[in-house]
């Protein structure tokens, strides 16, 4: 769904960086573009999705691909772009839909969020086209009560009936299940602002009632919000959530956008229709064809005008199942109980604690986009139904320091650091450290300005996002003489296929060589060989590990305090002689920082 109205507030790229200190002479430019660089990690991703797929690794093509969206949805963001820029972006786009439509075998044969989107485009394209003038075919009225939405057949409308009876059958079923499970939550939302309860059919077509759904416009959730929409309509994202996965907040939403499109066109079908390919193209097809009637706007592009039989279809077929040779679902709604978290907390522990995989955890709260719970404000956390009290009783049973959660590092920017540069240092994102800072302007950042750094407490935990998976966390394992990838897989609770894709290393590739380093995602609660906890990668109790690289005028002292350590514990983890204090440009040294 593309909703084409508004426009984004992120600041252009091109403004020059700002030095706080007037007495230091600028002699670097950061004021590049910021847009190639997204296009050049967008195609690096892009690649990888291309051999992820190859070797038939479903779960890495989902991923990745949501990584690719999240930075289309920066590049959106970013605000005018030059002619350039703007015909590179649409080469991209032209190549990455043909990749992602006809070179992708995993994304046709797998239930991926993106399928409600790509089963619309393919039945539009698929199915033969059918002009229908409204005044001279034959309609069937089925539904035309009011405060409700006109459902009528036609000969278009049937012919999504009969694809969804046969070819779309499978994912209708699934559609169909996931109505059972969010009516409860949608339905009295559509009642509490007086709008038609068929409208729920809407997030079924546009997302198949996914909450984690996605497409190629950059829109995500059920009811497949773009960012400056959402954002009008009161949902936030930041690095912790994204509103527009949450089904309630999103439905809210949605409704206050449905209902200024309806006082705007005071007709259902154009309303649905400007939800679809936005308000302005549906008025000025609206005024081309001097009407009002959905059915003679032949402007409309073909996906639009197909968009409103496609709906009619569906929410025919909700409405009776049987009658159309569905099995009405087994009413399993999705019920739950809210416990409010003060500190941001590990949803692995959580999860834990509440007697559930972390799996299941991230289903009910599916607005988290990290392994976390914000540390920016209290947050209310979604459980299955039953399972508050005995969580509560637990949870405050566990010394706080174990309720492990990301953490922040207060960082001073010295003189020639840019967010690139600062990124690089922590491993983390450019867009995550400018999100949580509220950096409006990427290239505008002064010296000895204080930003907070996004960082995991003690331990790395798997995202998706960073290649590991949910519930893990993430170590460095220095190979020994003798060791083999089984082994090593052994002994950590994996396999050797998981090291190799971990590692970027070929299939069916065994050699590993001694002191080569090995990430390994190993899994939460797993009992890890105490031979294996001598390994040089382990830091003190509470810490996370960095990798400092010495800038010119940097001394050991000055690392120290910038850093809240001692300059002996610098000195012993990097093995330099007691009273060294010689370092020089571009050395790394390994520092342990303190959690919080």
């Amino acid at each position: 769904m593309q909703l084409l109205h508004g426009s984004s507030n992120a600041e252009t790229s091109k403004t020059p960086i700002v030095i706080s200190e007037p007495d230091v002479k600028e002699d670097f430019d950061e004021s590049r573009n910021r847009f190639p660089e997204i296009l050049r990690d967008v195609k690096l991703l892009l690649s990888d999705v291309i051999i992820a797929d190859f070797h038939r690794d479903t779960l890495e093509v989902i991923y990745t691909l949501s990584r690719i969206y999240d930075l289309l949805m920066e590049a959106d963001q970013i605000g005018e772009k030059n002619l350039e820029d703007q015909e590179e972006f649409e080469r991209f786009e032209r190549s990455f839909m043909d990749i992602y439509n006809q070179k992708l075998s995993t994304v046709r044969t797998s239930d991926a969020p993106i399928t409600a989107e790509r089963i619309r485009i393919d039945v539009t394209k698929t199915l033969d086209p059918i002009e229908i003038e409204m005044g001279d075919s034959k309609f069937i009225v089925v539904d035309d009560r009011d405060g409700h939405i006109p459902l009528v057949r036609n000969k278009k409308v049937d012919q999504f009936i009969n694809y969804f009876q046969n070819k779309g059958r499978k994912q209708f079923e699934i559609w169909l299940q996931r109505y059972a499970k969010y009516q409860d939550i949608i339905l009295p939302i559509l009642a509490e602002h007086e709008l038609p309860e068929e409208l729920m059919v809407l997030a079924m077509i546009e997302s198949g009632l996914n909450p984690k759904a996605y497409s190629r416009a950059n829109a995500s959730g059920m009811w497949q919000f773009i960012y400056s929409t959402g954002k009008k309509y009161g949902l936030k994202r930041d690095w912790y959530v994204d509103e527009r996965r949450d089904p309630i907040k999103a439905t809210h939403a949605a409704c206050a956008y449905l209902k200024d499109l309806n006082e705007m066109f005071d007709n259902w079908y154009l309303s649905l229709a400007a939800y679809n390919a936005g308000e302005g193209r549906v008025q000025r097809a609206s005024r081309l064809h001097q009407t009002y009637d959905f059915w003679q706007l032949h402007s409309l592009p073909r996906e639009t005008r197909n968009y409103i039989p496609y709906y009619l279809a569906a929410a025919i077929m909700t409405q009776n199942p049987n009658k159309f040779g569905f099995k009405i679902p087994k009413n399993s709604p999705l019920v739950y109980d809210e416990v409010e978290l003060k500190n941001s907390a590990d949803l692995a522990v959580l999860a834990r604690v509440a007697g559930i995989k972390p799996k299941v955890l991230r289903d009910y709260n599916p607005e988290l986009r990290q392994s976390a719970t914000p540390a920016n404000a209290p947050y209310t956390i979604k459980l299955p139904k039953g399972a508050k009290q005995n969580f509560l009783t637990t949870w405050n049973s566990i010394p706080k320091e174990e309720r492990f959660a990301p953490q922040f590092v207060v960082h001073r920017v010295k003189y020639g650091e840019s967010l690139w540069t600062i990124s690089k240092k922590y491993g983390v994102s450019i867009h995550d450290i400018a999100g949580v800072n509220k950096i409006r302007n990427r290239h505008k950042i002064a010296i000895g300005q204080k930003m907070k750094i996004p960082v995991k407490g003690g331990r790395t935990w798997g995202t998706g996002s960073n290649g590991g998976p949910t519930g893990h966390y993430k170590l460095v394992h220095k190979v020994k003489r003798g060791n083999t990838l089984g082994r090593i897989a052994e002994d950590y609770g994996t396999t050797a296929s998981k090291i190799r894709r971990w590692n970027n290393m070929k299939y069916g590739t065994h050699l590993i060589h001694a002191g080569q380093k090995l990430t390994i995602w190993v899994k939460d609660g797993y009992k890890v060989r105490k031979s294996k906890q001598k390994n040089d990668d382990w830091g003190p109790p509470g810490h996370y590990k960095i990798t400092y690289r010495v800038k010119r005028g940097d001394t050991i002292g000055q690392i120290a305090d910038d850093y809240g350590i001692r300059s002996s514990r610098i000195r012993r983890w990097n093995n330099l002689k007691r009273g060294t204090h010689i370092i020089y440009p571009g050395q790394k040294l390994t520092l342990w920082v303190k959690e919080g």
